[in-house]
């Protein structure tokens, strides 16, 4: 099937499916279940999101969890088990084997090859996952400002 046969009228059914994949990555997710939330029969769902997106709907699902993942080992203290934990594996090992095989490096090497400050885990366990660690795309947060405000003292 090309994406050409992808009825149009299904198009919001799949981004429907995907978005259910995107907020709900940590969680078990799987064929019926999307193709529930799409509204279609699960083989015709699997067949016409390939043609759309390129890759199957597990194959979305375990890219996004591998993003996450690379995410939060980037900016959080998190042991590579917790992140494991976080983005949906069950398993350490299945996490690491995808991990290197999308991302070209083990979890632990990737974490320990990036710089920068760290948000501490307890921090990202009080907030939620999702409120603590912004997306990678959301960009850095603005410059802080110095105002005249900054110098009055406390009544």
């Amino acid at each position: 099937m090309t994406i050409a046969q992808v009825p149009i009228e299904l198009l919001p059914h799949l981004r429907r499916a995907r978005d259910v994949a995107d907020r709900n990555y940590a969680e078990p997710l799987d064929l019926a279940g999307l193709a529930a939330a799409a509204g279609v029969s699960k083989y015709h769902f699997l067949r016409c999101f390939a043609a759309e997106y390129g890759e199957t709907p597990m194959q979305y699902v375990t890219r996004r969890r591998i993003e996450r993942a690379a995410d939060l080992l980037r900016a959080t203290n998190l042991t590579v088990t917790e992140v494991c934990g976080l983005v949906g594996y069950a398993s350490l090992g299945s996490f690491s084997r995808r991990f290197a095989e999308l991302v070209g490096v083990s979890p632990s090497r990737y974490q320990r090859t990036q710089a920068g400050p760290r948000i501490p885990g307890c921090f990202v366990f009080m907030l939620g996952l999702n409120s603590a660690i912004p997306e990678k795309h959301a960009g850095p947060p603005p410059p802080y400002r110095r105002t005249d405000r900054d110098d009055e003292e406390e009544p």
